[in-house]
């Protein structure tokens, strides 16, 4: 791969990230649900970008799988969801912005410190690939522990799956059906999700975590 290529490849996997630190300083739903589909734009250019420069065709599925579920169908859904539901859209971290940021900042050097020592046969390029993917796939249950709205851990879960992607784009000949399950599963859990808000709304009339969490505390 030419230094450009390269540069970029780097690139697009920093503003995949970048997009994760974005999506846990959110304070409303849509605002999360637009960053969202700024990291599922991201990712599809770096799919696509590393279709181009591997001369791998099959990352281009990839990258349209990502473009139409990930950065149109499922934001969109999500956003029908909060409007049908009447979700309240402020969300209420469990922890502040200040803490969550540097617990993020904590799990990336954890990243880089658990991957670069192990992978240290592999290119440079898969080397950071591989620690921008678990920083992306940590920073993504960091959302969705450190969030008390459901469907905002429903887009932390959906982040975890980006990181899963990014992994599988940026090393040389994963199988293509290995990305297709991937995208399958997604699509899977993403419907069961659904029906689980759906569910935990008209059960408890809300979907703020703590309140439902006071609801079964009251019932013992």
């Amino acid at each position: 791969m030419s230094d450009l290529g390269y540069d970029v490849a780097h690139m697009l996997g920093a503003v995949v990230l970048l997009m994760s630190f974005a999506l846990l300083y959110q304070r409303r739903l849509f605002s999360l649900l637009n960053v969202f589909t700024m990291q599922a734009l991201a990712l599809t250019a770096t799919a696509a970008w590393q279709a181009y420069s591997h001369g791998e065709p099959h990352l281009y599925i990839t990258a349209l799988l990502t473009l139409v579920l990930k950065a149109i169908l499922i934001p969109v859904a999500l956003h029908r969801i909060v409007v049908k539901m009447k979700i309240h859209r402020t969300i209420e971290p469990a922890l502040g912005i200040g803490l969550t940021m540097v617990a993020g900042v904590s799990l990336v050097t954890l990243s880089i410190l658990l991957v670069l020592p192990v992978t240290a046969d592999a290119t440079a390029l898969t080397r950071e690939n591989l620690a921008l993917s678990l920083s992306v796939v940590l920073l993504g249950l960091l959302m969705m522990i450190s969030r008390r709205n459901a469907v905002s851990q429903v887009v932390g879960f959906m982040s975890i799956e980006n990181g899963l992607i990014l992994a599988a784009v940026g090393v040389a000949g994963m199988p293509l059906v290995v990305e297709m399950s991937v995208a399958f599963s997604v699509m899977v859990a993403f419907i069961i999700f659904g029906i689980f808000l759906f569910h935990i709304r008209e059960r408890f009339d809300t979907l703020d975590m703590q309140k439902i969490e006071s609801f079964r505390g009251e019932s013992d």
